[in-house]
């Protein structure tokens, strides 16, 4: 039998978005490492996830260098500044992997309709190879139904990170989450006590 993961978007999850002044404010992945930053609690989460026996493995959609946003080296730049200030910490990932498609990217070569882009399940089953892991005892964590769709497609468990007011919305749609979490903090305290109470995760009826 595999390990157990927790696969996490990275953007929204791990750090925050950030708003961009040529889209009119509207958020967007940070396109420098002067613009990445943690989200409060990350270190933590990810130090809890490391001691448990779950791997800790980040599967994000990175289109940034197909639309010419920013280049390759500097998303290495990125997720390199991303491992040290976990290692700061005391935290660690165990492996990263981003799709760099976009069916209407800038860059031909990464112009393509792939099966690694969210919510395509492709990221996790290419780490899910790679790393031994078993899916059906791993946990899908992002702040997009694109997150929750490729989870599911896998049978995973899967968290939406999120505020309150996103409950209703979210049923209202056909892809709902096992679980709402206000941070990565409170989805991973969630998860090792094992179900218990927390006032701050909301559980879906169906999964009670």
């Amino acid at each position: 039998m595999g390990k157990p993961a927790f696969f996490l978007d990275r953007d929204g999850v791990i750090n925050p978005l950030v708003a961009k002044s040529n889209l009119d404010q509207m958020l967007d992945s940070p396109s420098s490492t002067a613009e990445f930053n943690l989200f409060p609690g990350v270190s933590q989460a990810l130090k809890r996830i490391n001691q448990s026996g779950f791997l800790a493995v980040v599967v994000s959609n990175q289109p940034g260098p197909a639309k010419r946003k920013f280049s390759c080296e500097t998303l290495r730049e990125i997720t390199n500044k991303m491992m040290d200030l976990l290692a700061t910490d005391g935290a660690y990932l165990d492996a990263v992997y981003y799709c760099l498609h976009h069916p209407l990217a800038s860059v031909s070569k990464y112009r393509r309709s792939c099966n690694c882009r969210k919510p395509k399940p492709g990221l996790l089953l290419q780490a899910a190879k790679n790393l031994d892991i078993d899916l059906h005892q791993s946990i899908m964590v992002g702040d997009s139904l694109t997150d929750i769709k490729a989870g599911k497609k896998v049978e995973c468990k899967t968290i939406l990170i999120g505020n309150g007011d996103r409950k209703t919305a979210v049923k209202q749609l056909d892809c709902q989450p096992d679980w709402i979490a206000g941070s990565l903090l409170e989805a991973v305290d969630f998860i090792f006590k094992q179900g218990g109470s927390n006032e701050n995760i909301y559980r879906f009826s169906q999964r009670q």
